[in-house]
């Protein structure tokens, strides 16, 4: 595409359906706010501007944005037409196509977007573009009303007629438009319709009237649901989860159970990789070819390396590494530490703050004792260690390599390469005291 692309996004809307403190376009699918999925298919297409109309909590807008694109503020909001107006100072000078785009409807592919603009440059340049859908049940959308391609008028449901409503094309609310045709034909925009508001659709009606004409395009129903509930979001969340699912398998993962396996919006999983039910991946986390992740694990923040086994009901936590065939087992959380290649924690143990080298094998019930209440301190465990079960390794301290850990030790002075560590009590050996206890006692029972 060689004409210039500005984005307005429209997110001026108190959303108070949600019933939250947190803005609509801010709540999550898959762990990331609804705006920034919209934003990534945006930023595919490398517009020149990116102008986000913001009302209510503007705020939390601004902050999430980061600077990402400008903001223009909608005071009073008296309606869509009236919300891309204010747009107009931010794309001043700016002479190329515009998008107008929900920040609710986070899920229009950037295909669909780009189909919009070179469909507006199209050797018959219309006036605009309408982006429409045909879902199952029109309920209470905008019609379009077409003639081939070509749109002979747009209608509100409140203001259509009984003919106008038996159309099952639908209006989604997106169009695209030269700017200086979009901002001219806005100006000229009524609030003369049953809600007193200034509709974006009258554009077309007017375009017509002036004896130009306006294209429509098509999107998949999916594409263009808007969420402005808590039940819409869950279904949006459950929406985007299936689709992420389908491609994981197509790119060569098994998922034993699909409909149990919850994503990240950057999950990322290699070839071979075996994902069995109820595993939930939280942000950042990246699964390398081979690897098996067992039932009920959590996993977030972590880098799991070739051939690495994971669970059942493991839980690892925003820095957690494991490199080649590395194991991890059940019940064993693993936070801001690296586990070696071949290294082994199988079960009920604790290693936060880190490094474990490659072969080591950490005992059942094993903690890395890293906090004092003020500080974090590391945990160094040497290649080809050997932790007996029911440590504690009291940080900061080194563990040497192929040194043993006694089990059940506290250890709080570094151990040397081939070391052993044993630190217990003395056993006190009574022989034939317990038989004597349970007789006294049985006794004195008896006489009561």
């Amino acid at each position: 595409m060689t004409t210039p692309i500005a984005a307005i996004i429209l997110a001026a809307g108190k959303g108070t359906r949600m019933k939250s403190d947190l803005h609509k376009v801010l709540h999550p699918i898959a762990g990331r706010p609804m705006l920034m999925h919209l934003m990534d298919s945006v930023d595919a297409l490398a517009p020149a501007k990116k102008v986000v109309i913001v009302g209510d909590r503007a705020e939390q807008l601004e902050a999430a944005l980061a600077g990402s694109a400008e903001l223009a503020v909608q005071e009073p909001q008296l309606g869509t037409g009236h919300a891309v107006q204010q747009a107009e100072a931010a794309l001043a000078g700016f002479d190329g196509n515009v998008l107008i785009l929900y920040g609710d409807v986070p899920f229009v592919r950037t295909a669909t977007m780009r189909a919009m603009v070179e469909r507006l440059d199209a050797d018959d340049a219309p006036a605009a573009v309408v982006l429409a859908f045909e879902p199952d049940d029109p309920l209470q959308y905008g019609r379009v009303i077409a003639d081939g391609d070509r749109v002979v008028k747009m209608v509100e449901h409140k203001d259509a007629s009984e003919a106008e409503r038996a159309v099952r094309l639908c209006n989604s609310g997106l169009m695209a438009a030269k700017a200086r045709d979009l901002f001219a034909l806005l100006a000229r925009v009524t609030d003369d319709n049953a809600a007193k508001e200034f509709y974006l659709v009258d554009i077309v009606n007017i375009a017509n009237a002036d004896g130009r004409h306006c294209a429509v395009t098509h999107a998949e129903p999916a594409e263009v649901g808007g969420i402005n509930s808590r039940a819409e979001l869950a279904a949006a969340d459950a929406q985007w989860q299936a689709f992420k699912r389908e491609e994981a398998m197509a790119d060569g993962a098994t998922l034993k159970a699909p409909e149990t396996v919850w994503f990240s919006w950057d999950t990322q999983l290699g070839r071979d990789v075996t994902v069995e039910p109820n595993v939930v991946f939280g942000p950042g986390v990246t699964v390398a070819d081979g690897a098996t992740i067992r039932a009920f694990s959590h996993i977030e923040g972590a880098s799991i390396g070739p051939g690495c086994e994971v669970g059942p009901f493991a839980r690892l936590r925003p820095g957690a590494v494991l490199e080649e065939k590395a194991k991890v087992g059940n019940f064993v959380e693993v936070k801001k530490a690296v586990l070696g290649k071949g290294a082994k924690a199988n079960h009920l143990s604790y290693i936060g703050d880190a490094s474990v080298g490659a072969g080591a094998n950490i005992g059942a019930g094993t903690i890395t004792c890293n906090y004092d209440g003020y500080f974090k301190y590391r945990t160094e465990i040497g290649e080809n260690a050997f932790i007996g079960s029911n440590s504690a390794l009291v940080a900061p301290v080194k563990i040497g390599r192929d040194a043993i850990v006694a089990a059940g030790s506290a250890v709080t002075i570094d151990v040397a390469d081939g070391e052993l560590r044993l630190v217990r009590g003395e056993q006190l050996v009574k022989p034939g005291w317990a038989d004597r206890f349970h007789d006294a006692m049985r006794k004195k029972k008896a006489g009561k």
